[in-house]
């Protein structure tokens, strides 16, 4: 397993964030400034898929290159909300934990709901050459999807595994037979809180 840290420089736990990672050779900006360290709990074993939570939950920085390269993932919009103040999101208040396994996100709730993040690889039928998907929608009407209007790609979009009738995520082979529970960590010796000392840098 790699050894590797982030690194956040600032004041009161908040400024400018990088990912380094010595035995790979990286080290790469996750923010520039302002972020904000994620007080909730957080495990993170993945190596590849690397997910890092906005503070207030409105979505996650992400890496799907053990580093390398960072895009933003963000929360489905979902008129089948589970949330209790009926959002497209869990607020930071109703966060409990969040945990990256398997090349895999987790987020889950105080009121139980899990969100997720799909399995580690592209549809390959949404790839370019393929044949696309077609779909027929609750009106009854006929759709197609392909290559370039098929959504984000893997790892980019977290989803209430409840919620997703009616999205067209469900159509996709890397969001079928998806785990009803967070998978089993084991042998993690990684910390399972991000670790900051708000004193620091003031005097």
């Amino acid at each position: 397993m790699t050894t590797a840290i982030w690194e956040l420089t600032g004041w009161y736990c908040q400024g400018a964030l990088h990912y380094i990672d010595s035995t790979r050779g990286i080290r790469s900006e996750i923010s520039s400034q302002f972020y904000q360290a994620y007080g909730k709990t957080y495990i993170h074993p993945s190596e590849r898929y690397i997910a890092v939570p906005w503070w207030d939950s409105t979505a996650f920085t992400v890496s799907k290159d053990y580093g390398k390269t960072w895009k933003t993932a963000s929360f489905a919009m979902n008129s089948h909300s589970l949330e209790p103040g009926r959002g497209n999101r869990p607020t930071r208040e109703n966060n409990l934990s969040f945990t990256v396994v398997n090349d895999q996100g987790f987020l889950l709730t105080r009121q139980g709901n899990l969100y997720m993040s799909s399995k580690p690889f592209d549809d390959p039928r949404v790839m370019p050459g393929g044949p696309g998907i077609d779909y027929v929608d609750d009106d009854g009407d006929p759709h197609h999807l392909k290559y370039g209007s098929a959504g984000p790609g893997w790892g980019l979009q977290y989803i209430a595994i409840k919620a997703i009738g009616g999205l067209t995520a469900e159509y996709f082979s890397n969001w079928q037979e998806l785990p009803t529970t967070i998978p089993e960590v084991k042998n993690y010796k990684g910390w399972s809180r991000m670790q900051c000392d708000p004193s620091k840098g003031l005097r």
